[in-house]
C-alpha cells in the first residue's frame, strides 16, 4: 500500500445498487482479497484503494453506500465529489432487475454527474442463470441511457473472485479525477480571456 504523504492524486467513487447485490462483498474482496460475509449496510462504508491510471499511482476513495429502499433516497447526498459510478447489479436476480434498472436512470439523471463514467458490475456470475453481459446491456438500455458518457459492463462474482480486480482496474482507468476538471476549467478560462484579448484589438 502506497504512503498517504506523498499526496498522491485522489478521485472518489460512488458504489450503489440495491440492497443484496453485493456491494460490500465487491468492497471488501478489492480491498482485501477476502471473502467477507456482511450485513445489509444501513449509511455506507468507505474505504480508500490504491491503483494506477496511465501507469501513475492514485488512491480511490469507495464510498459503498446502502441500498434499501428506504436509503435510496440519501444516494444523492454523495453525488457532488464523485469521478466516477459503480453500480452493482445482482445478475441472477431477475425480479429485480427492473427495480435496478429504474434506481441507475434516476442516479444519471443527477446534474452532479452528468458526463461521469459508468461502469455497471454484473455480480454473481456464478449463480446459475445469470445474464450475461449483453443481456444485461439490453434489458439496461445501456447505449441509450450512456449515450453521453464513457460506460462499460464488467462480468464478476464477489464470491469467487471473478472478475473483481478487472472491474476495479476498470473504475481506476476509467475515473475522472479532479484535476481532469481543473484542466478543463483551465482550458475554458484560457479561452475566454484569449477572446477577450482579440475582442478589444
Amino acid at each position: 500500500m502506497g504512503q498517504r504523504g506523498s499526496k498522491q492524486p485522489e478521485a472518489q467513487i460512488l458504489i450503489l445498487g440495491l440492497d443484496n447485490a453485493g456491494k460490500s462483498t465487491l468492497l471488501y474482496k478489492v480491498k482485501y482479497n477476502k471473502s467477507v460475509t456482511t450485513v445489509p449496510t444501513i449509511g455506507f462504508n468507505v474505504e480508500m484503494i490504491d491503483a494506477k491510471k496511465h501507469r501513475k499511482n492514485i488512491a480511490l476513495t469507495m464510498w459503498d453506500v446502502g441500498g434499501q429502499e428506504q436509503m435510496r433516497q440519501y444516494w444523492s447526498s454523495y453525488h457532488a465529489d464523485a469521478g466516477a459510478v459503480v453500480f452493482v447489479v445482482d445478475s441472477a436476480d431477475t425480479r429485480r432487475l427492473d427495480e435496478a434498472r429504474h434506481e441507475l436512470e434516476h442516479t444519471l439523471r443527477s446534474d452532479e454527474l452528468r458526463g461521469l463514467p459508468l461502469i455497471l458490475l454484473a455480480n454473481k456470475q456464478d449463480v446459475d442463470g445469470a445474464l450475461t453481459v449483453t443481456e444485461l446491456t439490453e434489458r439496461f438500455h445501456l447505449r441509450k441511457l450512456c449515450s453521453d458518457r464513457n460506460w462499460y459492463v464488467q462480468p464478476c462474482s464477489a464470491a469467487t473472485g471473478f472478475g473483481v480486480q478487472e472491474g476495479f482496474r476498470k473504475v481506476a482507468h476509467m475515473v475522472k479525477m479532479p484535476s481532469d476538471t481543473d484542466t478543463m476549467k483551465e482550458n475554458i478560462r484560457d479561452t475566454v480571456h484569449y477572446l477577450r484579448s482579440n475582442s478589444r484589438s
